[in-house]
């Protein structure tokens, strides 16, 4: 089973023609897209200054759609979720692609693609932007340094207040995975896990308050959460600086893969794996 990952497009044009052209000349059997989809910005969700029009509409679906069309019984399986610079308010358009089988919107929801279990999970912990759509507490109601809580932020769509309180990673996953088997499961995250080599931030030296910053920046909770349940494999990105700070965009937690397609240049990454032989799966700057 060939599959490739990207993560972190931010709506540039340029990088989607690359992936277009990748799915139709590879023809992976899966493509997994790990959030940050649109044009950055909260005030940017529906266009992008090299797409005229909407960019879901008018670019995403009608590209996707065309693969589809060309491809036929080989058009991959695509999992996408959104991340925290995307518009929650665009949400239900990602759920219409669904319905309209050009790709499988995973956020909360599972998939089956062969023996494999696919999951998908949008939320980051709190971070120092002011648009909170995908933003949560970690494990508790701590804030880092810098940062803006969710109860601070600003929303595209209406979210009970109790919801931005008192919600968390940790209960979020609990109740997603409950007591599934996790022995083949790909996991689709946009945060990374705290403390690993996929989200190491360019904070060094710098501090808030006198306070220091933490420079790794990923959610406790998904690093608990993967050193009990011990998933196959997690697909991260969101800390865009990570890989070239640490120098490998990948990391392992006992038998659990980690792989990050986040990439703080122009070009598009690509993870390419087989979920049968993870060892030896390869990143591509394009």
């Amino acid at each position: 089973m060939n599959c490739i990952f990207v993560s972190d497009l931010h709506g540039l044009s340029e990088r989607y023609i690359k992936l277009f052209k990748l799915i139709a000349h590879e023809k992976p059997d899966a493509v997994f897209m790990g959030g940050d989809i649109l044009p950055s910005g909260m005030f940017m969700n529906y266009e992008t200054h090299a797409i005229g029009g909407d960019f879901i509409d008018d670019f995403l679906l009608v590209r996707f759609a065309g693969l589809k069309a060309a491809l036929e019984d080989k058009y991959p399986r695509v999992f996408i979720i959104l991340g925290n610079d995307d518009g929650r308010n665009r949400e239900i358009d990602f759920i219409s692609g669904t319905e309209a089988g050009i790709w499988e919107y995973l956020h909360f929801n599972k998939a089956e693609l062969g023996k494999y279990k696919v999951y998908g999970y949008s939320f980051v912990p709190p971070t120092p932007f002011r648009l909170k759509d995908w933003e949560r507490y970690d494990i508790s109601r701590y804030v880092d340094p810098g940062c803006i809580s969710p109860e601070e932020g600003r929303y595209t769509v209406a979210v009970p207040q109790r919801e931005k309180r008192y919600s968390t990673i940790k209960d979020d996953l609990d109740e997603y995975t409950r007591d599934d088997d996790l022995e083949n499961a790909i996991m689709l995250f946009h945060t990374p896990p705290y403390q690993t080599k996929l989200d190491r931030a360019n904070l060094d030296g710098k501090m808030v308050d006198h306070v220091p910053l933490d420079v790794h920046v990923g959610s406790i909770a998904v690093r608990r959460f993967i050193e009990s349940r011990q998933p196959l494999l997690t697909l991260h990105g969101h800390i865009h600086e990570s890989a070239s700070i640490t120098g490998t965009w990948k990391d392992k937690i006992e038998r659990t893969h980690m792989f990050s397609a986040a990439h703080d240049g122009r070009e598009l990454a690509v993870v390419r794996f087989n979920p049968e032989d993870l060892e030896n799966a390869v990143r591509e700057i394009i």
